[in-house]
């Protein structure tokens, strides 16, 4: 029987690099590897998926380096161990896996529920092979985070990276792909609407290609944050860190201009009200004994988790109706701040110099491609989401070292529609991430020859 012949066609300009390419063929093939040749004469591996979508077929995934157009014949069942995505020793003591992609060298964690940035779920380390710089080195921050609106004064600041700990199913796990699903339930705060939801997150990993992808589900819900109606939105954060007085990223930018205000009322009035209550509260907890040792001093170095920590109904630190009259202040002045006349929008084409606004933050508008990098190092990190996400946050703030890419307005707002797709692409391509940015965004097409 004569095996099938696959073609591949990108309707962009440019390489491919190790793309993943995902093909259906008929016939039900049980054996888990299958090798395939390329019209240019190259052996790829194939991997069998676990989930198979159609009785009578058998899909399987690769991953392809082409220009233009390619075409793959399936070859024959593999037994021997190929090359492929492998396993490394976790550096922390809840880690999932610690995967060698052939591109990256990252950390899965499952969380500690503990309240500390060291104990959220997410990705606790990220590197590339070939840089070999840790973005996140102390493991105090994670990539895949989302808070919003459960994470907000309204809903008595929960966490849910720091405060659930994370059931995680192996998918797929091969040398060409790794599948994982996130399972958690949501801690419950003050709102009734929030509580009791159940989420979960699917990351994937492909051998040696230079960005993943995940995606977010969550119990429908509906509350109102910022006084505005939130219906199924939820607020993705991806963290970086380089140590106090450096940042990894100094630059972001939108593709086809970035339109935003800049500064963080909220911010600066929550700031404002933990000095205040570091001074004047009457509270006798020992958590809050504690947290008044660790933000007395330079406020503005501590960890922006902190902040919340000290009002998280979760806590302790602060009775209820001792965090609610507070925040009631904060979110009164700070709604008002953060739309008087004076906050400008700002319209540019040139990529925003965070060192340069004020609170080193802004709050760009409606877009599907963003970018941050490094202006001088070159370092970039690309995001592509299947939807557009109605706002973002953009903290690069050098006292604490933080790093933060966030789909929320202002005043924690969440505005990524759950169920987006997102591929996150790292490397050294600052001058084109535009490109790279496209190449997220329209996948090949694939179909039988």
């Amino acid at each position: 029987m004569a095996l099938p012949t696959i073609a591949i066609t990108d309707s962009l300009p440019g390489r491919r690099i190790n793309e993943p390419v995902t093909f259906t063929v008929e016939g039900e093939f049980t054996e888990n590897l299958w090798t395939a040749t390329t019209s240019a004469g190259e052996t790829l591996i194939c991997q069998r998926l676990n989930a198979q979508p159609e009785p009578g077929k058998t899909t399987f995934i690769t991953v392809v380096t082409f220009e233009g157009n390619l075409e793959l014949t399936l070859g024959a069942p593999i037994a021997r161990r190929v090359d492929g995505i492998s396993e490394r020793e976790p550096l922390e003591t809840d880690a999932f896996v610690r995967l060698d992609t052939g591109y990256f060298d990252l950390e899965m964690c499952v969380g500690t529920a503990q309240g500390t940035g060291s104990s959220k779920w997410g990705l606790r380390h990220f590197a590339t092979l070939k840089e070999g710089i840790d973005l996140l080195p102390s493991g105090n921050n994670a990539i895949g985070g989302f808070y919003g609106p459960f994470f907000t004064p309204e809903n008595g600041l929960i966490n849910p990276p720091e405060h659930t700990i994370v059931e995680i199913e192996t998918l797929e796990h091969g040398p060409v792909l790794h599948h994982y699903r996130m399972n958690g339930t949501i801690p419950d705060g003050l709102l009734e609407e929030l509580k009791g939801k159940t989420f979960s997150i699917d990351w994937q990993f492909t051998h040696g290609t230079p960005y993943f992808t995940r995606s977010y589900r969550v119990d429908d819900f509906q509350t109102v944050i910022n006084g505005r109606s939130i219906t199924n939105k939820i607020t993705v954060g991806d963290e970086f860190e380089a140590g106090q007085g450096d940042v990894v990223f100094d630059r972001f930018e939108a593709y086809g201009g970035t339109r935003y205000r800049d500064g963080d009322p909220y911010a600066a009035e929550l700031a404002q009200m933990v000095e205040e209550t570091i001074a004047n509260s009457t509270s006798s907890t020992a958590k809050f004994q504690e947290f008044r040792r660790q933000l007395t001093g330079d406020i503005e170095a501590a960890h922006w988790d902190l902040y919340w920590r000290l009002f998280c109904s979760w806590e302790g630190a602060l009775d209820e109706e001792e965090i609610r009259t507070r925040l009631a202040r904060v979110r009164a002045t700070s709604h008002v701040l953060a739309d008087l006349p004076e906050r400008h929008w700002t319209i540019t084409d040139a990529p925003v110099d965070l060192s340069a606004v004020p609170h080193e933050t802004i709050f760009p508008g409606p877009a599907s491609k963003t970018a941050e990098f490094h202006s001088e190092l070159d370092r970039t990190m690309v995001w592509w989401t299947s939807e557009p996400s109605g706002a973002f946050q953009i903290v690069q703030r050098r006292q604490s070292g933080w790093v933060n890419w966030g789909t929320n307005g202002e005043n924690e707002c969440p505005e990524l529609p759950v169920g987006v797709q997102i591929k996150t692409a790292y490397g050294m391509f600052s001058d084109g991430w535009q490109h790279v940015a496209d190449q997220l965004e329209t996948a090949p097409t694939v179909h039988q020859a």
